[in-house]
């Protein structure tokens, strides 16, 4: 979850570096560090607890010259977030400074070895473990550092991202990953020699080159200021790297004149769905055209079952992916937490589909557990923001929901992006397996295509959040309760309250609440119930009245027009009409602009939510 930046060429380092671990903060930011090798030949390392704010302010009056250097920014794991064990990591000797992503989990076995090897530690983490193990490597077997990290690896159990600079070779930056992501990206310099750059996503790298290259697990990479590239396995067997083209532009990782970027994806909703369905849904023809469906028909069409793997936001979107594909496919689906499904030895069929939804595509879980289904032959597909990731480059197939970048650590776009995305896959396999009508299978593809412009009006029309949400501040509870396919809505919601504010949220689907959470309810109780007049109304309205016969205050999602469910509530949202298979996308929009406020107004770090980081690339 840390985020690493590096750079080998004629430019100074320092710059790159600094914009680089800002660009990246969102995947944590307990401390941050940089390293250099300057004219003079000195290695320096200079850390900070806390922001990169805060390790600007310690490097204003430090000579940070030289054009190579490494830096990174920590969300912790080994040992608690300070100054020394911030990244990067000194080796004993001080040749040597490494910085990590991921978890050794075999650290405490390699570093009673090098204490026993009169190796000494000055951190908790397991990265200083690493390092040394590095630098034990070169003295031991009398080699380079390019092969003294490729022997160090070979005893190195977890996970890994790295980046390292020997003090000797001013010359040479050499990385390597397994199970966590490292880019390199490549541009010209004056004269024309290949420069090198690092990230552990594109977006340090998108301002100076769009030409990139993923490392795959257990690849090693050499780049040096003639502007070589070597990459070898750990087996020191030679890798043809694949140059890729990055899809996407400078102005998307900018706030664009909005306070937070979580606002910002909040608003861009609408244009993000256009782009996800652009291409796929073909209004005129009343078609859907999904050519990860098309290309592996008899996977889906034969399929004896579904298994979807997420976690957090991406779980919800997904259980609204299995009430639409069970409704319109019938084709029978499971929803699976990833970090339940890989370790609890599931049952899995060769005919069975595994999708695997992950904003980032880089989730730890989700990753292993498509791994184990692989192994018992299941077909896998992806269903990723990022291009390039690690599980779109692990399954069979797969469909982008192409949102753009989300840089709040809340997700928001990427949610109502996997949303659709799921429902283009529900009615690909629909019309594939012929499980829908055809009037219903043109009318859904129809009132899809409006989606966008009804979020549009959604956001247009609940603009008075923020002036009543200041009154929820209070709250040490809320409750959200929602029924079919606003189930997973009342979740969500509730997620997103208690990632930025704190505030502690439960969702229920509403017909439970008379089975215990009732007991719960006061009139300090806000209790948000998603209300459309569509599915189980009249239900939802009965759930409505004993809440009030117990005085809790309602917040309610309500259909445009609704006169019995507004007028039993303390505060509305109204949100227009649509299939209820499709009102989750809309639903979900007043409940994140709630939390959002609600956050502002108790002051918090609404892109930056404590101990929370984008993308969960350790367990």
């Amino acid at each position: 979850m840390c985020g690493i930046v590096g750079y080998i060429g004629e430019q100074q380092a320092y710059p790159i570096l600094i914009k680089g671990l800002h660009r990246l903060e969102y995947r944590g930011y307990d401390s941050a560090g940089v390293s250099m090798i300057g004219s003079n030949g000195n290695l320096t390392v200079y850390k900070a607890k806390g922001k990169v704010n805060a390790l600007e302010a310690i490097c204003a009056d430090k000579d940070v010259s030289g054009t190579i250097g490494i830096a990174h920014t920590r969300w912790a794991t080994h040992g608690e977030p300070n100054e020394v064990n911030a990244h990067p990591h000194y080796s004993q000797s001080k040749n040597l400074a490494l910085v990590h992503n991921g978890i050794i989990e075999n650290y405490k076995t390699l570093r009673a070895e090098m204490e026993n090897n009169n190796y000494t530690f000055c951190s908790d983490t397991d990265t200083e473990v690493l390092v040394q193990l590095v630098e034990y490597m070169q003295e031991l077997h009398h080699c380079d550092l390019f092969t003294a990290v490729q022997n160090a690896l070979k005893h190195v159990v977890g996970a890994y991202a790295i980046a390292i600079l020997d003090r000797s070779n001013p010359d040479q930056l050499i990385c390597a990953r397994k199970g966590s992501p490292l880019i390199i990206g490549v541009g010209k310099d004056s004269n024309g020699r290949a420069e090198f750059y690092l990230g552990s996503d594109a977006t340090p790298i998108i301002e100076y080159t769009d030409q990139v290259i993923y490392l795959k697990d257990e690849e090693v990479a050499s780049m040096d200021r003639s502007g070589r590239l070597n990459i070898t396995n750990l087996a020191n067997v030679a890798q043809t790297p694949q140059m890729q083209t990055l899809e996407m532009n400078l102005e998307a990782l900018e706030k664009g004149g909005y306070p937070h970027f979580m606002l910002k994806e909040i608003w861009e909703q609408p244009q993000a769905l256009r782009t996800s369905i652009r291409g796929r849904l073909q209004v005129q023809d009343r078609d859907v055209l999904l050519s990860g469906i098309i290309d592996n028909r008899d996977k889906f069409v034969n399929a004896r079952r579904i298994i979807i793997c997420a976690c957090g936001t991406s779980w919800h979107a997904a259980l609204i992916g299995k009430y639409f594909i069970e409704e319109a496919c019938h084709i029978p689906v499971e929803v699976e937490y990833a970090s339940e499904f890989r370790y609890r030895n599931p049952v899995i069929y060769p005919d069975d589909v595994v999708i695997a939804v992950s904003q980032s595509g880089e989730t730890a879980d989700t990753l292993a557990a498509i791994q184990l289904a692989k192994q018992h032959g299941a077909f896998l597909y992806g269903v990723c923001n990022v291009i390039g990731s690690s599980i779109a480059r692990a399954t069979d197939s797969g469909t982008y929901i192409h949102v753009g970048p989300e840089i709040g650590v809340a997700s928001t776009k990427a949610f109502t992006g996997q949303v659709v995305t799921l429902m283009l896959l529900g009615l690909a396999i629909a019309k594939e397996k012929k499980t829908l009508a055809d009037d219903m299978f043109h009318m859904l593809v129809n009132e899809l295509c409006l989606i966008p412009e009804k979020m549009q009006w959604t956001l247009e029309n609940n603009k008075d959040i923020d002036s009543f949400a200041q009154m929820f501040t209070y709250c040490r509870n809320f409750i959200y309760l929602g029924r079919g396919y606003n189930y997973p809505v009342a979740l969500e919601g509730a997620l997103k309250l208690k990632e930025i504010s704190y505030i502690h949220a439960e969702g229920y689907p509403a017909a439970e609440m008379k089975h215990g959470p009732i007991a719960l309810v006061d009139e300090e109780m806000p209790v948000v119930v998603i209300a459309p007049k569509r599915g189980m109304y009249e239900k939802v309205v009965s759930n409505i009245q004993e809440i009030k016969s117990r005085k809790g205050k309602i917040i309610s999602v309500v259909t445009e027009g609704d006169k019995v469910v507004r007028g039993m509530s303390d505060y509305s949202f109204v949100i227009p009409d649509t299939r209820d298979c499709f009102v989750p996308m809309l639903a979900v929009i007043p409940l994140q602009l709630l939390s959002y406020y609600v956050a502002v107004a108790k002051g918090r770090n609404v892109d930056q939510p404590r101990n929370l980081a984008k993308s969960v690339t350790v367990e």
